[in-house]
Order: structure tokens, then C-alpha cells, then sequence
């Protein structure tokens, strides 16, 4: 065991419902190569010392320093209720943290929780909707969160304009060229939430006494958290070494020149933490030099310097090990409900394992993407044996069943390997990820992730309109799309779509045609949440690297020596007014809910748009259009998810066969030497846990082999009334 000691803090603020994934994969790693690690989510110990009865009497002692007439309007009919929210608060959380089960009839009954500005959106409409959730306790948890908004507005508003429930302090890193407003908000006081969230910091460093503390910035809402408490550390214990790392240097600091970061931090680390936090753990030992660091920036007198000199690969997926959440008190974490969605809400509602099928994307071809960066350019799959090793590991370690893969977008055959060793191996759970519409995606195939406990998919759509997908090389269409998300609703699986609007050259015509797709989508059930937000062009995209081939001129930021992604183009082809982005949050949100689906698109608008070309059927034209024989099954493989038939002798040679599955039963008649060869099929595709793997029947063997009358007497079998219901009840190609 090493004598350093490491602490590992996700700076305010990610998720409320579960802890960022970051630190628990860098924990588990660092611990299987010797070292002491910790860990602490500094974000949700800030939250809850707010909203807790100590919390809020602070809040409002504050607040009444401050001169009546000088408060807005909300906050003094807040503070007039300050006893309410006072003798709420603490109930309140623990019946989000699931302590409290029994306060949910009392929210719903209208008249215990304290109701300011937010809970006037609730109104009719609420009880519209029509596929929705309105069960007592999801009510109660969305009434509680609307209680914690108006608490976080009535914060921002008057004491600590940095907070939300989400974020931190995000405004100052959004484009920060510079690092003039960052240290410019390092010289103001703290606010009382910096207080509570540096107190959480220095009792984890009490406890730990760690040799390096390491922050994880996700996000440009974790970096000033990060930074104040990198100032106290490097203030109070300057022998302690502090290192920055995570997704927003990842992309933002890549040209990093700016020395006055590190009067606050010691390394900055790129990409993938694992080999360059392994480095910077032995150069600190002693046991390597400062030339031979991995991906890290630091300051040599007043210059901020590379140092990349490592001759160690990165380490393979089937390396970083389990990841561990020892040390975050999943118990501590609140759900909350700003939507009864039931796609939307897996965002904020209840605790998910992380994992990942895949580093890095398979595709990583479309323009707008960071395809160069090692987080899309490096692909490496998890083999999907060692998937659910790491899957029960964490089952038993947090007693929690339910697990996010969150891949930049999980392969398919990742996902097929991991269902297929879930259901061999008799491992239940419910899983969800972020997957491309692609056509790999069959009925079978979403049908066996089904089986093995997929609830839901996140995919890019970006532009349901095929010039534009070409033009960004997604890769798809958006017929193949509507094939895609129609498979997941065959077998049971929510999907999410995310969305984009002003791509270079993007009439308002295509726009609106895109909305009534996605309209469509929704109207069908083939969609049950979507997010659509302005194109952004990346320094370290295709088409930030290359504008003049798309037809946009960049004008700017101009670098300063700090951040470097997001970037202000122009297009000179096609002009996008920001209230075209107003209309289709209008429309989204209505659909997410259940509501206005028939409603002409063209509504959403404040101006007048082209009508949209898209016929008002188009879904169900591609639903119903008949699909070309999908030869890539000849190397598919036969799963069996059916229950275990039922045989019984009939009169001659005839062979009765029962075939069920949890809701379905067929019955199926067979000569016997037809019926024989048939339950022998299904035995061997039953997926089986065996050393080596299970070998399953494969289609084009299968076929070739068939006994009664060779491929030819398959085809016709295939297309029998027995063969298709033994597909209704669970014979799989996938």
C-alpha cells in the first residue's frame, strides 16, 4: 500500500439523485493499483446543509439584514412564511431521500408545504395528460421539488446568486476565454453556500489527511466550486497537491496558457484520468520524472508548461476495474420530479450504477462531434462477461439494481454481448443508455435488451431531416429512425431523442418540417421525451476545425490563454431568430406531457413559417411500408427468452408443443421429427451460463442444416404460422 493518500471531490454541482460517476471509476482504479483513495460528493452535503432547518434559518436570518422594501416581491412573501418552510424542510427531504414514504399523502393534500412562485404552473394542464404517471407518490415528489425550486430561486435571488439545483456558478465558466471573472469571483467573500460547501471539504480532509486532492470537473458548473476550494486547500495546506481533471479541461483547456490558474490548482490532467493520475502519483513518489508525466499541465516559474513524456498506453477498459462507491452515502441523495416524464424523470429520480459498454464512440464521424479528442476517438469495448462482473460487484456493494451505461453511444454488439451474459448468467436489473438510431437496432435485438432489463434509450436525432443528418454525417435517416424507435415501443423501451436546430445552412422551413416529425414521434408513442437546443460550433469539431467548408464564418471568442470550445459563428447561407428555439421548447414540452399533439406546428410561432412539406401520416406511411429482407441476419445468432415448453403427444405422430412467456401462451403443432428438431433448436438457444461462453444456434447453419428439405424447406418453415408464434413468444434473431 502506497503512503500517499489520495482524496478524490465532485465540486458542487452534477446530479441531486446519484452521485457523478467520475470519481467512483477512478476510485476503484487507483485502490487496485495500491494507493489510498477516497472520496466525497462535496455537491449534495452543500445542498442538503441548505435545505435543512439549521439551513434555511440561516438563510432567512440573512435575508432579514437586508431592508424590507429592497427585497423582490417573491422573497418577501417567502420570508412572511418563513416558519412553514422552516418545520417543512427537514421532513421534506428525507421523504425525497425515500426515508419518509408516509408524507406523500399529506403533500398531495395541498395544504402542508408552503407554495410560491412555482407551483403557479401548475394548472390545468396537469391533469391533461394523458400517458402520465399520476400516482401519489410521484405527485408528492413533484410537488416537493417545485418546493425546492421556489427555496433555490428565493437563494439565487438574495444571497448566493451562483446557486442552482443543477450548477454552480455556471455563467462565469460558460466561454471563459480568459481567467479574468474567475479570479475576479475568487477575490469576492464567500457566500454562505461556499461556506457550507468548503465546510464539507475540510471535514473530508480532516478525516482523510490526504497527500493529493483531485477534483472532477464535468462540467463549466463544477469549475468554480472547484477552484474556491482549491484557493482554501492551497491557503491553508499548501503541502497538499491539488489536481484538476475531468470533462470541461478535457474539452475547454486544452491550449491552457493562463499561470494564474495555478495559484489555486498544482496539475491539470487531459482526458482519461486513470494513466496520468497514475503518473502524477509516482512523479510525486519520487519514482518518475517531471518529463515523464501523461497529459498534464503545470506551472514551471511563471509559464504554464506540457508535459506528455509517459511511454505507458492508456488503460484498456478490461483494466480500470470495478468501479466503488464507498465513501458517497447513497442514502443522502434526493429525487426529484420536475416532470412526471416517465422518460425524462430517470434523469433526476432515484440512484443509478454507472458503467460503460464502450469508451469512446464506434461512429465518430459526425461534424459537429469532438471526433478527435481521446473521449470519441478512442474506442474500446468492455468484453461483456467482465461487464456483469463489475455489474454484481456493484450490486452488492450498494444493494442497488438499477444501472446507467453512459457511453457516448453504447455499440450494439456491446449491448447484445451485455444482455446475452445478463440473462445467462440470471442477473436481474434495469438498465438504460445512450445508443445511435441505428438500424442494428431490430425488433429481436431491442427485444432481447428488453429481456434483459433495458427500460429505456437516449439517442441523437439531432435533425429529423435527411439533408441535414447527411450533411453532419450522422450516419441515418429519418425513415430508419422511425423503424428504430418502433422497435424499442414493440418491445417495451422508452426512448429519448435528442435535437438540434440552426445546423450550418438550416432553413426555418426544414426546422419546422423536423418539428412535425418529431410531432408525429410523439403523437405514435414512438418517443417519450426529446431536448432540442442551438447548434453550437466546437474548437474541436469537424466543422470548428474547418467552418468555411460548411458555410460559417467564426467571429469569435478570441482566445485569452484559458477556455477554448464553444465558439460564435455566422452563417451566411441560412439565418436562425432565437424565437424559432422559444417555439420548439413550447412544443416539446407540451408533448413531453401528453398535450397539444394535434396542434398545427406552425402555432408554436410567434412569426409566420412555411407550412411544413411533411405529410401529417408520414409515421405511419413508414410503419406501414413494407421492409426489404434483412440479409445481415444470416450471421445472427438464435436466442430463446420463452419460458420452457410444454410438450404433449398428440394423436400419431404429432407432437403438441405449449410455448410460453410471462404474458403469452401459443400452441404449437408439429410432425414429430419436425417437433424433435424444433424443442432442440429452442433448448440450445436458451441463453445458459458455460465456461467459454454458450455457443447459440446460428441462422445461416441452421438454415443450411435444416432436415427437411435443406434451406429451402426453412424458408418455408420460417414463414409458417408455428414459426411466427414461436417469435411472438421468444425465438429471437439477434
Amino acid at each position: 500500500m502506497s503512503e500517499l493518500s489520495v482524496l478524490l471531490v465532485i465540486p458542487p454541482l452534477t446530479q441531486l439523485n446519484t452521485p457523478y460517476p467520475s470519481t467512483a471509476y477512478l476510485t476503484g482504479f487507483l485502490r487496485s493499483q495500491g494507493y489510498r483513495t477516497h472520496q466525497a460528493d462535496v455537491g449534495i452535503e452543500m445542498v442538503l446543509a441548505l435545505f435543512s432547518r439549521g439551513g434555511l434559518s440561516r438563510v432567512f436570518t440573512e435575508l432579514r439584514k437586508t431592508p424590507i422594501d429592497e427585497l423582490p416581491g417573491e422573497a418577501r412573501q417567502m420570508l412572511s412564511l418563513e416558519r412553514a418552510y422552516v418545520e417543512t424542510i427537514d421532513p421534506v427531504i428525507r421523504f425525497l431521500q425515500g426515508r419518509e414514504p408516509t408524507l406523500a399523502p399529506r403533500i398531495c393534500q395541498g395544504t402542508f408545504l408552503p407554495q410560491g412562485p412555482r407551483f403557479s404552473a401548475l394548472d390545468s394542464h396537469s391533469s391533461e395528460s394523458s400517458n402520465r404517471s399520476h400516482n401519489q407518490t410521484d405527485r408528492a415528489k413533484h410537488l416537493a421539488t417545485l418546493y425546492l425550486e421556489d427555496l433555490t430561486d428565493l437563494v439565487q435571488a438574495t444571497i448566493a446568486p451562483q446557486f442552482a439545483l443543477s450548477r454552480y456558478a455556471e455563467s462565469i465558466a460558460m466561454q471563459a476565454t480568459t481567467y479574468d471573472r474567475l479570479e475576479e469571483a475568487l477575490a469576492q467573500p464567500m457566500s454562505l453556500t461556499d461556506e457550507w460547501m468548503v465546510e464539507a471539504l475540510w471535514r473530508h480532509v480532516v478525516r482523510h489527511q490526504p497527500s493529493v486532492v483531485g477534483f472532477s470537473v464535468p462540467f463549466p458548473g463544477n469549475l468554480y466550486g472547484a477552484l474556491r476550494m482549491g484557493q482554501q486547500l492551497r491557503a491553508q495546506t499548501p503541502e497538499i497537491k491539488v489536481v484538476l481533471g475531468g470533462g470541461y479541461p478535457n474539452t475547454e483547456l486544452r491550449r491552457l496558457q493562463e499561470s494564474r490558474l495555478f495559484e489555486v490548482v498544482d496539475f491539470v490532467t487531459l482526458d482519461d484520468g486513470e494513466r496520468p493520475f497514475l503518473c502524477l502519483l509516482e512523479y510525486l513518489q519520487g519514482k518518475r520524472v517531471e518529463a515523464d508525466l501523461c497529459r498534464t499541465f503545470l506551472r514551471s516559474g511563471q509559464h504554464v508548461v506540457w508535459r506528455n513524456g509517459a511511454r505507458e498506453p492508456d488503460v484498456l477498459q478490461k483494466e480500470v476495474g470495478t468501479p466503488t462507491y464507498d465513501g458517497l452515502h447513497l442514502d443522502h441523495y434526493i429525487s426529484v420530479l420536475d416532470t412526471l416524464n416517465p422518460m425524462h424523470r430517470l434523469w433526476s429520480d432515484g440512484h443509478w450504477n454507472k458503467l460503460t459498454v464502450a469508451h469512446g464512440c464506434y461512429w465518430k464521424q459526425c461534424t459537429f462531434c469532438d471526433v478527435g479528442l481521446d473521449y470519441i476517438g478512442r474506442y474500446d469495448v468492455s468484453p461483456g462477461e467482465l461487464l456483469v462482473d463489475r455489474v454484481e460487484a456493484l450490486i452488492a456493494e450498494t444493494g442497488r439494481r438499477g444501472f446507467h451505461f453512459v457511453d457516448e453511444a453504447a455499440p450494439p454488439v456491446g449491448l447484445k454481448q451485455l444482455a446475452l451474459s445478463l440473462l445467462e448468467r440470471g442477473v436481474t436489473i434495469s438498465w438504460w443508455g445512450n445508443v445511435r438510431f441505428e438500424s442494428a437496432f431490430t425488433p429481436d435485438l431491442c427485444r432481447l435488451l428488453a429481456a434483459s432489463g433495458c427500460i429505456a434509450l437516449s439517442a441523437g436525432l439531432e435533425a429529423a431531416c435527411d439533408r441535414l443528418l447527411a450533411l453532419v454525417k450522422k450516419g441515418i435517416t429519418v425513415d430508419q429512425t422511425v423503424q428504430v424507435v418502433q422497435a424499442c415501443h414493440e418491445a417495451g423501451i422508452l426512448v429519448h431523442a435528442y435535437l438540434m436546430y440552426g445546423i450550418p445552412s438550416e432553413t426555418i422551413g426544414e426546422t419546422i418540417e423536423s418539428l412535425e416529425r418529431v410531432r408525429q414521434l410523439f403523437a405514435h408513442d414512438l418517443i417519450q421525451s426529446a431536448f432540442w437546443h442551438r447548434f453550437a460550433t466546437t474548437a474541436h469539431s469537424p466543422i470548428g476545425l474547418n467552418p468555411k467548408a460548411y458555410g460559417i464564418q467564426l467571429v469569435g471568442p478570441e482566445f485569452g490563454g484559458f477556455a477554448e470550445n464553444d465558439l460564435v459563428h455566422e452563417d451566411t447561407r441560412a439565418s436562425m431568430p432565437e424565437w424559432v428555439g422559444e417555439g420548439l421548447r413550447a412544443a416539446l414540452w407540451h408533448y413531453k406531457e401528453g398535450l397539444e399533439l394535434t396542434r398545427d406546428v406552425t402555432e408554436w410561432f410567434p412569426e409566420r413559417v412555411p407550412k411544413p412539406k411533411v405529410k401529417r401520416t408520414w409515421v405511419k406511411h413508414v410503419l406501414e411500408s413494407e421492409q426489404r429482407e434483412d440479409h445481415s441476419r444470416l450471421e445472427r445468432k438464435f436466442v430463446w427468452i420463452g419460458g420452457q415448453p410444454d410438450v404433449e403427444r398428440g394423436k400419431g405422430e404429432q407432437y403438441r408443443i405449449m410455448l410460453s412467456n410471462r404474458t403469452t401462451d401459443e400452441e404449437v403443432r408439429l410432425q414429430q421429427g419436425q417437433g424433435e428438431w424444433f424443442l432442440n433448436l429452442i433448448e440450445r438457444a436458451v441463453p445458459v451460463h458455460q465456461p467459454g461462453g454458450h455457443r447459440y444456434p446460428i441462422y445461416k447453419e441452421v438454415r443450411a442444416g435444416f432436415p427437411f428439405g435443406g434451406p429451402k424447406g426453412f424458408d418455408k418453415w420460417w414463414q409458417s404460422a408455428s414459426a411466427h408464434k414461436a417469435r411472438v413468444v421468444g425465438l429471437l434473431l439477434a
